[in-house]
């Protein structure tokens, strides 16, 4: 048998190798020695034979012995062949235990029972923080990536080797349904990208049960999955989320069913949130919060109590079990405030509360959570006309108030705002009695009259006919702008009608309390011509004063219309023939005026018939001047006529 070098062995077989082939050799060592006995014994053969049948014992045994020990210890071909088929067991791409047994700064030695030890790079034992995660010893599994080079080096890696066992894993969670758990590490193109020890991907359908809106939030997030399917070959997993919390939703699902009940009271999680109401988990099953079932008082929208994810408690009121449809509600849990309304908000008492909503009627107050009363326009202001209650409050105003009314039936309660403080049309005939001089800004001017301002929020009317004894007056913004101040007389106080007459001309004296005593019946006035009408002219007499001569007391005039003599602005004479100082009227004469003169020249001929005889002539001569202009008007107009009948002969 070949001798063999013990070192050679050991660096041929490796750690692993070497403690199994330890015995062999020792075994081997044994046999040697026996060898060397039995030579002896040869040489001495007779001594030896007589030994044995002197202790047949003795020798018996040591022949046994050697012989069971050729028997158990394999010859150099064997051997080698043991040696042979221990390099063989490992191959490339073999996953395959190993021990550290040193850490160099560039590489880790890995003794796997290969003839030599593995080299691992140093930057698979890195972690994220840099740390070494390696110590002598320790036992790794490892990747056989190439065989024994020139220099007898095999070349191992723990990350390939990490990775075939998590494809493994993988592989064993799919087929029996398992759950991995995963860190999310980014966002990515139609979905989240997770790692599981491997990149794999999970589809933003497949993350919850309700879409999420802010993916990013859930990065760097550990959650468990659910392995959908996967691609060694090309590297490719995809999981899902959604399926695992289905699965524990089912189950949660069936539990819930079968303790609901009308009635019952249970807490849940807002889920979703629309302009209708609240959708709540209730562990597996969802039931709706209406809007009108979230508060007795006003809800604008659900958004206003509450957010998703809010925990709430909730009363059951009703159960389809067959649809599995829940209508919960969080009014029923307080009782309706209404109840004792009336103890609460008796009438005349005042109340505080919120304005939460404007129409063009009115403001709608909150005085409790549940009960709200309405303050009607009319009732916003004593002296204000509101057209729009925005004009007063805001939504959100906190204001007082006072009850007029209660219909606990109906839920209504009329409220009052004006009514907290005092009318001041109560005391305002008191502060300005009739005849009473006040003065103020014109703070609005109009067709009929101009407003002044008196107290805070009553105005007074100066209607337009009393702006002036005298003067016509088309529009008060001929006399008076807007910001004057003015003086005006108090003429009348209509409390019911909320009504403040004022009068400006009033400040004076009427002058038709004298026209009747000035301008009596028979006075000859002259005046201006301020007026041509169809029936008459009218006449100023004095500033303001007009008088009117009809057409019937104007002179007759041969020539036609009597009126056509006059034009506005011609300075005339006229007697008085009535003077009405109740109508302010005065009526005038001309023809009366005309007749006086005739019987005055007539009075005057008769006492001088010389001058008679002269003031004959010259009327007979003016007479005979306006006959032939009479005569030469009337061939002008008979000319057209009659060439009209010679173009025209018959």
């Amino acid at each position: 048998m070949n001798s063999y070098n013990i070192f050679d062995i050991k660096i041929c077989f490796g750690h692993y190798q070497w403690e199994k082939m330890q015995g062999v050799i020792n075994l081997m060592e044994k046999t040697n020695e026996i060898t060397k006995d039995e030579t002896i014994g040869t040489n001495n053969n007779k001594a030896t034979f007589d030994n044995t049948q002197k202790s047949p014992g003795k020798g018996a045994g040591v022949t046994e012995l050697a012989e069971s020990s050729q028997e158990d210890i394999p010859d150099s071909d064997n051997f080698m062949k043991l040696y042979e088929e221990s390099l063989k067991s490992i191959q490339e791409g073999e996953v395959i235990k190993g021990q550290i047994v040193q850490i160099g700064k560039e590489h880790v030695l890995v003794d796997v029972g290969y003839k030599s030890e593995g080299q691992i790079p140093i930057g698979e034992f890195i972690d994220q923080e840099g740390n070494l995660t390696a110590k002598v010893g320790d036992e790794v599994e490892v990747l056989l990536e190439r065989e024994a080079d020139d220099e007898g080096g095999i070349i191992l890696s723990k990350e390939k080797a990490a990775k075939i066992k998590i494809w493994d894993d993988i592989r064993e969670i799919y087929e029996n349904n398992g759950v991995i758990r995963g860190i999310i590490t980014s966002r990515v193109k139609g979905g989240l990208a997770v790692d599981i020890g491997l990149q794999a991907f999970l589809p933003g359908s497949q993350v919850d049960l309700r879409p999420i809106r802010d993916m990013d939030s859930l990065v760097n997030k550990q959650m468990d999955f659910k392995i959908v399917k996967y691609n060694k070959r090309r590297g490719n997993i995809v999981l899902s989320r959604r399926a695992l919390l289905e699965s524990e939703r089912q189950a949660l699902r069936e539990k819930t069913l079968g303790s609901l009940e009308e009635g019952t009271v249970l807490k849940g999680v807002v889920k979703n949130i629309t302009d209708y109401g609240l959708f709540i988990d209730l562990g597996g099953i969802d039931g709706l919060v209406h809007i009108t079932d979230m508060s007795w008082g006003r809800v604008g929208h659900p958004s206003e109590l509450h957010q998703i994810g809010d925990e709430i408690t909730v009363k059951i009121l009703s159960f389809d079990r067959d649809r599995e449809r829940v209508s919960l509600g969080i009014k029923q849990l307080a009782s309706d405030p209404w109840t004792d309304a009336e103890s609460k908000f008796p009438v005349g008492q005042k109340v505080r509360g919120r304005i939460v909503s404007l129409t063009d009627y009115g403001a709608f107050v909150e005085v409790e959570e549940g009960v709200e009363g309405l303050i009607h326009v009319s009732e916003m202001s004593w002296t204000r006309k509101i057209r729009h209650p925005s004009q007063i409050v805001s939504v959100g105003d906190v204001i007082e108030a006072m009850v007029l009314n209660l219909d606990v039936a109906k839920k209504r309660i009329s409220l009052g705002l004006k009514q907290v403080e005092p009318n001041p049309w109560d005391i305002i005939a008191e502060k300005y009695p009739v005849g009473t001089i006040i003065e103020g800004k014109i703070k609005n001017i109009t067709d009929f009259g101009i407003f002044i301002g008196i107290d805070e929020g009553i105005d007074g009317l100066v209607h337009i006919s009393d702006i002036s004894w005298t003067t016509r007056i088309k529009h008060p913004s001929e006399v008076y702008k807007k910001g004057q101040e003015v003086q005006a007389v108090v003429l009348n106080i209509d409390k019911e009608n909320e009504r403040f007459s004022l009068g400006i001309k009033q400040l004076a004296t009427d002058p038709w309390d004298e026209i009747p005593e000035r301008y009596k019946p028979g006075t000859r006035i002259t005046g201006t011509v301020t007026n041509v009408t169809d029936f008459g002219i009218f006449v100023e007499i004095e500033e303001g004063i007009e008088g009117l001569v009809h057409i019937s007391e104007i002179s007759t005039d041969r020539r036609g219309n009597p009126l056509a003599q006059f034009q506005v602005d011609d300075v005339i004479q006229a007697k008085v023939l009535n003077v009405s100082r109740k109508d302010k009227k005065i009526g005038l004469s001309i023809r009366k005026l005309d007749e006086v003169s005739e019987k005055d020249i007539y009075r005057s001929y008769l006492d001088n018939p010389q001058e008679a005889t002269s003031n004959l002539g010259t009327l007979l001569r003016e007479e005979m001047l306006h006959l032939e202009q009479q005569q030469k008007a009337l061939a002008e107009e008979q000319e057209p006529k009659e060439e009209g009948s010679e173009d025209n002969p018959s």
